[in-house]
């Protein structure tokens, strides 16, 4: 607890720019709220600690509220590409700030340390969310209406950050959406914070009339290292449609994590890299109870909600251990990796599903285009391995996910960086290339 108070006592010196971070964008609630406008420290930037529910809700916002017609968009099926940092100076919306425009390409946090975005480095990320309530009018609009349809891993790690907005999102009612940005940052570099900013949103391009399923609390059923577990519990996972977390405030806490074990928006939670297309109502037929002893994990419908088939993480109707059979991957999503001892009949490339007697280690790689900076493929040539040639998307670069599977441990890679835009550090470009998966693939 020392090195949290004194981490926090460091950032409070380091100046208004030099530390924690938000979603920055006219539709917000508090866009023009200074460090001077509360008799605390209450921008959007400072974190939300120890807060009752008026001070932590909207980062007690709600009589800042946009102007009229300002609505942050989110087109269904399609990346919605958001502006985080450290300061609104940072981002395109300088001419606002009091210190005006301090923007320094892709940097969230210019002209300071790591310790700015609270984070040790890119493998320290956790993620942040996007959740969204159907009701127009914010003073309706309770805790228990945000549902989670979007995450991004690697975030906060640049100012231009994309989240993958469902296809199957319905339109907002008449006046739009609320939405919120959510962001619990690493035990390792900072104290128990949570981050909210809430703006006005707006579904654009919808193609579904159905609605979202009543969201239900995240569990933590991840690989857990940090805490002693080595792998992940799937049937303690929560399915569907989930909440977003709220977590060390004075009241009306969802999660009660201790000091050095906080919530993210990863894996851990089940909470898949991008779109979150399993939170739709029909999304499964039923969900069983959750626990760590249940081996049966509820089947993703192809609809609604899952407009690219891809199931959810895992996705399998059931479970069966097994010590001689290795898992594949789904091609569309490193969240999803397999745990060992389980058999997944996971859809192939071409949409069919082969039978579990056939599974076997394999990787599929969606796009391989742009890399993150410190990162390297290396595809390992071996005649009796499986392969897939993927070609690069029309439109490129870009990146999804990428996972490995090896027979005795499967390694997933789920920190990569989101999208091109993404991408602050020299860009390697792939074309058409073929990658194969052997026990010993390397990435």
């Amino acid at each position: 607890m020392f090195a949290f108070s004194l981490f926090s006592l460091l950032s409070l010196l380091a100046g208004h720019v030099n530390g924690h971070a938000s979603f920055f964008h006219p539709s917000m609630y508090g866009f023009n709220v200074t460090a001077q406008t509360y008799a605390y420290d209450n921008r959007p930037v400072a974190p939300l600690t120890d807060y009752t529910f008026d001070q932590w809700w909207f980062h007690g916002h709600l009589d800042h509220p946009p102007n009229s017609g300002d609505l942050f968009e989110l087109p269904a099926g399609k990346p919605a590409t958001t502006e985080i940092a450290c300061d609104k100076g940072a981002t395109s919306f300088f001419a606002s700030s009091p210190g005006g425009d301090v923007r320094q390409g892709n940097n969230p946090c210019p002209n300071s340390p790591l310790a700015a975005i609270h984070t040790t480095g890119f493998s320290d990320l956790t993620g942040c969310a996007l959740a969204i309530a159907y009701k127009s009018d914010v003073t309706t609009v309770k805790p228990e209406d945000f549902v989670v349809f979007s995450v991004n891993q690697t975030c906060v790690w640049t100012r231009f950050t994309d989240f993958q907005v469902p296809a199957d999102m319905p339109p907002c009612p008449p006046g739009g959406c609320h939405c919120a940005w959510f962001w619990i940052h690493s035990p390792d570099s900072g104290g128990e914070q949570n981050y909210m900013t809430g703006f006005k949103c707006n579904v654009t391009g919808s193609t579904s009339n159905v609605p979202l399923a009543t969201p239900q609390l995240p569990r933590r059923c991840g690989a857990d290292p940090a805490n002693g577990v080595a792998n992940a519990t799937p049937g303690n996972c929560t399915y569907g449609a989930k909440s977003p977390f709220y977590w060390f405030q004075k009241e009306q806490n969802n999660m009660n994590e201790g000091t050095y074990s906080p919530p993210f928006y990863t894996d851990l939670y089940n909470f898949r890299d991008g779109a979150q297309n399993d939170i739709f109502q029909g999304s499964y037929d039923s969900i069983p109870p959750p626990s760590p002893n249940q081996t049966v994990i509820p089947q993703l419908n192809n609809s609604p909600g899952n407009t690219t088939g891809t199931p959810a993480l895992p996705s399998s109707s059931s479970l069966t251990p097994s010590s001689s059979i290795s898992p594949s991957v789904s091609p569309s999503s490193v969240s999803s990796s397999p745990m060992p001892g389980y058999v997944y009949p996971t859809p192939s490339p071409s949409g069919s599903s082969p039978p579990p007697s056939t599974v076997t280690s394999t990787v599929y790689i969606t796009v391989v285009t742009d890399l993150p900076p410190n990162f390297t493929m290396n595809p390992s040539p071996a005649s009796s391995s499986t392969s897939n040639s993927i070609p690069t998307p029309s439109g490129g670069p870009g990146y999804t996910n990428v996972a490995i599977l090896n027979k005795r441990k499967p390694m997933p890679m789920k920190r990569m960086m989101s999208t091109a835009s993404n991408l602050k550090h020299k860009r390697r470009q792939w074309g058409s290339r073929r990658f194969m998966s052997t026990d010993n693939t390397r990435m």
